[in-house]
């Protein structure tokens, strides 16, 4: 009886300390996401920031070459995961093609990601706690994870299976990611134009307002 509570006393004493370090770490988790929205403020209201919204010309040229650049490297991203799926361009090997495609498609994802920083650093705070674009960085966080899975592991072998007119099951499944994934990201990318779950229009459901990181109270004073 004794060595049981004491097991009981020691559970408590290890779930207390458990407890603790997740509040601490939500804490912590939470004065970096004030200091980054506090970051965005700042950068909305900087010479550069709104230079660059209220200018005539730069931001619709920045906006239609992110355009651009995004149809050249989903495009030639297209090409290759069909290619991977074995549903297009059998014939081709696989190394082939991404020594044709690899150096085209880094460019224009170079371009795009420069250009879609511009676009974010000229409506920051509303870019930041838009609900589409923070899913949008997840699809692409999930995308390059994807991309690093499939480059060293599974091309790692494309010796053994590169002219094979249907790839193995681990390259199809990296190719049918890396397309949903990609959808994704620009059907986000579109709808964060539309301003359906902006903080400044409340009511919003509450998981809105948690997810994008909106106080109702301080957007309504």
């Amino acid at each position: 009886m004794a060595r049981w509570n004491r097991n009981i006393r020691v559970a408590r004493v290890v779930s207390g300390a458990r407890a603790r370090d997740n509040s601490g770490f939500l804490r912590e988790l939470q004065g970096f996401i004030v200091s980054l929205l506090s970051f965005m403020k700042w950068l909305s209201v900087s010479s550069w920031s709104v230079r660059l919204h209220e200018s005539q010309y730069a931001y619709p040229i920045i906006e239609s070459l992110h355009v651009w650049t995004l149809c050249v490297f989903f495009g030639l991203a297209v090409l290759f995961d069909l290619r991977l799926l074995g549903w297009a361009l059998r014939r081709v090997p696989v190394a082939e093609m991404s020594r044709r495609l690899l150096p085209w498609t880094v460019g224009g994802f170079i371009l795009m990601v420069i250009t879609g920083t511009l676009l974010f650093s000229a409506i920051p705070v509303r870019t930041y706690q838009n609900i589409f674009f923070r899913f949008k960085m997840l699809l692409l966080l999930l995308a390059g994870l994807n991309v690093w899975i499939f480059q060293s592991k599974v091309y790692r072998s494309i010796e053994t299976w590169g002219r094979n007119a249907v790839p193995p099951r681990s390259a199809r499944i990296a190719g049918g990611l890396s397309l949903i994934l990609w959808i994704g990201i620009i059907i986000s990318g579109r709808m964060i134009a539309y301003n359906w779950f902006d903080c400044d229009r409340q009511p919003q459901p509450a998981i809105i307002n948690s997810l994008t990181g909106c106080a109702p109270s301080a957007t309504n004073d």
